[in-house]
């Protein structure tokens, strides 16, 4: 499958992050679960599954294969490679030959033969974007992957990789209270007819309407080091939710619902990627490309949360330094 079949719409333009089950937020779903809940995912329509060398230290592209490898050519799987957990450390490198074991490694955790679409998943900033491109693009030749993305970078980096080998997709975090990509990212994708593929639609729980209290975050959640997470900044970013929730009344619909047809209609070449442990939760982000907002109602929305209201940085200062993205 390839990613036009996500962008024409013949299959759900809503994907699969399958991060949540082993990876960041949470304590880990035990594998007999994590591969029942990939499967019923499958069952209500999924066809995008998003994963990476990353994510478990490898364990992610495990549960992606045993779960899904008998169904491997009626959906579009899609995996990262440059930044992976070596000696118990993140590890980010996008030389060739790097890339090029990671593929490997990850096509045997995944029990296929070819992914059909690989990112980079951070730019190595010792590597020019040319070198790591060019990597991948002899890995498409050899079929190994169908098509070569890129993850958290400039506008700029991504043209210099697309004129390299072409690039098919562009991954970012995008959601109301992360609009970095508005900057310049989704303009260099829709006119060089590169989707955009946008990770954490729900501003990684915040936008579901479910924590509220950073009290409820497991020890070594990730959004502990999150700066909009943080003990001050956390609870005035609750405070953006009140109108929010009462629009979501209004269309009777759930928060989540709502956040995610917001993206749907930022675009026909956005592809978003919710992720959750939760086939409840699946489910439910499946269900809001059926929800049509009018412009009144878009409007609304970009002024309840955006860049200019949202508290605090995406990032931590360490995490920033690791990505290529623009910021206001």
């Amino acid at each position: 499958m390839s990613i036009t079949n996500l962008l024409d719409r013949s299959q759900p333009r809503i994907g699969l992050g399958c991060m949540n089950l082993s990876h960041a937020y949470g304590v880990p779903v035990n594998e007999k679960t994590a591969v029942e809940t990939l499967n019923s995912a499958f069952d209500m329509g999924y066809r995008h599954f998003d994963t990476a060398t990353l994510y478990g230290a490898g364990k992610n592209e495990l549960l992606v294969g045993k779960a899904l490898k008998h169904k491997r050519q009626d959906f579009f799987l899609a995996s990262k490679c440059g930044m992976a957990i070596a000696d118990g450390k993140k590890r980010i490198k996008g030389d060739p030959k790097t890339l090029r074991e990671e593929c490997e490694n990850s096509l045997k955790r995944l029990q296929t033969d070819h992914i059909d679409l690989y990112y980079l998943h951070r730019l190595d900033m010792s590597v020019p974007i040319e070198e790591s491109v060019g990597a991948l693009g002899e890995l498409v030749q050899e079929g190994k992957i169908g098509a070569i993305g890129l993850s958290e970078v400039s506008a700029d980096t991504l043209l210099r990789g697309h004129t390299e080998y072409t690039i098919s997709a562009l991954q970012s975090e995008y959601s109301l209270w992360t609009r970095n990509p508005e900057i310049a990212t989704l303009k260099a994708c829709q006119d060089n007819d590169i989707a955009f593929v946008a990770f954490s639609p729900l501003a990684r729980g915040f936008l579901g309407n479910q924590l509220s209290h950073r009290n409820l975050l497991e020890i070594t959640d990730i959004r502990n080091n999150m700066p909009r997470f943080s003990a001050n900044n956390y609870p005035q970013n609750l405070e953006l939710l009140r109108p929010y929730v009462q629009l979501v009344k209004s269309l009777n619909c759930t928060p989540a619902q709502l956040a995610l047809a917001w993206l749907l209609h930022q675009g026909e070449h956005i592809l978003p990627i919710p992720g959750s442990r939760f086939a409840l939760n699946m489910e439910e982000n499946l269900a809001a490309q059926e929800i049509f907002l009018s412009a009144e109602q878009l409007q609304k929305l970009d002024a309840m949360i955006n860049q200019n209201n949202v508290i605090g940085a995406r990032y931590s200062a360490a995490q920033q330094a690791e990505i290529d993205t623009e910021t206001f």
